[in-house]
C-alpha cells in the first residue's frame, strides 16, 4: 500500500544508561492518545544485520500525520512537551530525527 498525504516524523533515541530503556519506552507510550498522530510504532532494532543497518540506536519512534500541520501540532502539544522534557531529554544521550513527505 502506498502511502500518500503522508508526513513521516522517524526520531532514533540512544540511551544514557541502557537499563532505562523500559523507562523511555513507558514514555513513549504516553505519546498514543495525541490526536494529531494518524499512526504511531514504538521499537527497537530488529535482528538484521547488512551493512546498511544502523542498529546503534536503543529505541525508535515512527509517527504519521497526514500532513505538515498537524506535525507541528504535535510538537506543542502538552503530552510531547511532557514526555520531551521528563523521558526524551533527561534519558537520552542522543536523539535524531527524520521527517518526511510524499514526493
Amino acid at each position: 500500500m502506498l502511502l500518500e498525504n503522508t508526513f513521516v516524523h522517524h526520531v532514533h533515541f540512544w540511551l544514557k544508561d541502557k537499563a532505562d530503556k523500559a523507562k523511555l519506552i513507558e514514555g513513549l507510550n504516553l505519546l498514543k492518545p495525541i490526536g494529531h498522530i494518524r499512526q504511531i510504532h514504538i521499537g527497537v532494532p530488529a535482528e538484521t544485520f547488512r551493512d546498511v543497518v544502523d542498529r546503534s540506536y536503543d529505541v525508535s519512534l515512527l509517527l504519521l500525520f497526514d500532513g505538515p500541520a498537524e506535525q507541528e501540532a504535535y510538537q506543542v502539544d502538552p503530552t510531547h512537551v511532557i514526555f520531551a522534557e521528563n523521558y526524551a531529554k533527561p534519558l537520552c544521550s542522543k536523539v535524531v530525527v527524520a521527517d518526511s513527505v510524499n514526493v
